[in-house]
């Protein structure tokens, strides 16, 4: 297994890494809050879900791969009214993914997260496909 540490996201809050490769071939992420390198959180859910996407395209780079190589997302919001922005930023992001080929997705209402101004965390696993 391989611990990934991008030095251009903000450091983990604990002992763990932001991503792991096991097999050279699966790629999974911690999940991932909205927080900037310099410590900023952004105030809208969509800014917030969008600062998540770009921590785990740098995940994802550290890895070796890219969001084309996600199979699965899962996030959580704290308030149901967010979805809808949350959906948005989430479309936006895969909007190069060939609609054959965009991940599987789940979304959880959830009732908080470790400081009250995050309003979405998602986490990603990817694969590097078999060759034929």
């Amino acid at each position: 297994m391989n611990s990934l540490f991008p030095d251009s996201i903000a450091k983990p809050f604990g002992r763990y890494a932001h991503g792991t490769v096991f097999g050279g071939r699966i790629l999974r992420t911690s999940g991932q809050l909205p927080l900037g390198r310099d410590g900023n959180v952004p105030q809208a859910v969509e800014a917030q879900t969008d600062l998540c996407f770009a921590n785990i395209d740098a995940i994802l780079k550290e890895g070796g791969m890219d969001r084309s190589h996600i199979v699965h997302l899962a996030a959580y919001v704290t308030r149901r009214e967010d979805m809808a922005a949350y959906m948005s930023a989430r479309d936006r992001y895969l909007v190069d993914i060939a609609p054959d080929s965009v991940p599987a997705s789940t979304l959880m209402i959830v009732s908080g997260f470790t400081r009250p101004e995050f309003l979405v965390e998602i986490e990603a696993m990817a694969a590097i496909p078999d060759q034929k």
